[in-house]
């Protein structure tokens, strides 16, 4: 008898499937080279490996580390989620993400699906034991030192404005570019569209009418898109066109970073008169603001939102739509029969808000002293209204409806929505 002694064969070693996230915060060149670099040299890292299996390189340029919307990282993030990703190799924290909770949060998720992050910078890995410790520090850290580069940009920021050194992007603002020194100068065929428009307002074109006459004659806005009478407003308002220029006409508050805000006085302002070439001269720029408030004045008209035609009728800014928290405006229609429509659906239609209206002969029946939300209500087949104050109704409290509606009012356009009932507490 003759005994073969078979070896077992030794099981493949499962290769890990690995990937790289790089990131820049700016477009510029110089940036572009250095995520190039990064990815180029993360692709090497990774296939010279012989227990990796590379799966790619995930790259997002000129996007904050604050940002919640970066692409590549999102995209990365969810591969992850499917098991198609094990480890993530980054060069560091900060590159990974600037806020503290995101670092935490997403390390912690996919520490749990079994997928690690790997910081060469830190030399750690969220598997290893004390991987979360050192990364919540590090991560702090870097949050940190985030904050001081944002105090620091914003003294520099503050001593450019104090030596009049504008900044404007002419990518955004129709009639200029900027010459080598990064002054303003004029583009004569942007310059004849502004000029256009303000001279179309001292004739007494409204804006509303402008806007349409440039998208009857396809003319294009410095963005490519349809121009619209708040964006003219803002034109006729701009100071640049008459060589003059605001800095820190707007701000970011600390609680708000990512978006700015109107300069109220909150921070110090700089006024820079004849800084560059006026496209429009002084004293047809004080004209049309003078026309502007002229207007304002005929029409009541306030600075906006609920304010807007306020004391011009007993309920004017008084409705507010559901759907997009905007004031009802008063508007006549067939007949001659008043209504109240959602302003934001009277200028933006309704792929913007799907509206309600409400017949003005059954909201003046109410006795409606504070800003009220009104809803339509669908209750065997009819139509009643419910009034809410604003109040509660931004505390998720909703009254019963108590009017049926009449033929006169409707929602733009009839939708059944769901009813929701709270119960004060």
């Amino acid at each position: 008898m003759r005994v073969r002694v078979i070896k077992p064969i030794a099981p493949k070693e499962k290769k890990l499937k690995v990937c790289a996230y790089a990131r820049v915060s700016t477009d510029s060149l110089k940036q572009e080279d250095s995520l190039e670099n990064q990815s180029s040299t993360y692709e090497r890292s990774i296939t010279s490996n012989p227990a990796y299996e590379y799966v790619g390189i995930y790259a997002d340029q000129g996007i904050s580390g604050y940002s919640e919307n970066r692409p590549a990282f999102k995209s990365m993030i969810e591969k992850a989620r499917a098991g198609e990703i094990d480890l993530i190799i980054t060069k560091s924290v900060s590159r990974f993400a600037r806020n503290t909770v995101t670092v935490l949060k997403v390390a912690r998720e996919l520490k749990e699906l079994g997928v690690g992050i790997f910081f060469e910078e830190q030399n750690i890995n969220t598997l290893s034991g004390d991987g979360e410790m050192m990364l919540t520090v590090l991560a702090s850290f870097a949050q940190e030192e985030s904050r001081s580069m944002s105090e620091n940009n914003k003294w520099t920021m503050k001593k450019k404005f104090e030596r009049g050194e504008i900044m404007v992007n002419t990518k955004r603002f129709m009639g200029y570019d900027k010459n080598e020194y990064g002054e303003l100068i004029i583009n004569p065929e942007e310059a004849k569209i502004v000029q256009k428009i303000f001279d179309m307002y001292l004739q007494g074109i409204g804006s509303f009418k402008i806007a349409a006459k440039l998208n009857e004659e396809g003319v294009q806005t410095i963005t490519g898109k349809k121009w619209q009478d708040t964006t003219i407003r803002g034109m006729l308002k701009n100071e640049k066109y008459k060589g003059d220029c605001i800095l820190q006409k707007y701000y970011t508050p600390e609680n708000m970073r990512g978006r700015t805000v109107r300069n109220n006085g909150e921070v110090q302002a700089y006024y820079i008169e004849e800084n560059h070439p006026a496209i429009v001269s002084i004293e047809d720029w004080e004209k049309v603001q003078e026309l502007m408030e002229k207007r304002k004045r005929k029409r009541k008209i306030g600075t906006g939102g609920v304010e807007k035609y306020k004391n011009r009728y007993p309920l004017s800014g008084m409705l507010i739509c559901p759907h997009c928290g905007k004031a009802l405006r008063r508007k006549q229609v067939y007949n001659k029969r008043i209504e109240w429509w959602c302003s934001t659906y009277i200028t933006k239609g309704k792929s913007t808000c799907k509206g309600i209206k409400i017949a003005d002969e059954i909201a003046s029946k109410k006795n409606i002293t504070e800003q009220t939300v009104i809803e339509e209500v669908m209750i065997d087949g009819e139509k009643h209204y419910s009034y809410t104050s604003k109040t509660d109704y931004d505390r998720g409290i909703r009254n019963e409806p108590d009017a049926p509606a009449t033929k006169n009012g409707s929602v733009l356009p009839s939708v059944n929505r769901q009813r929701r009932t709270a119960i004060k507490l």
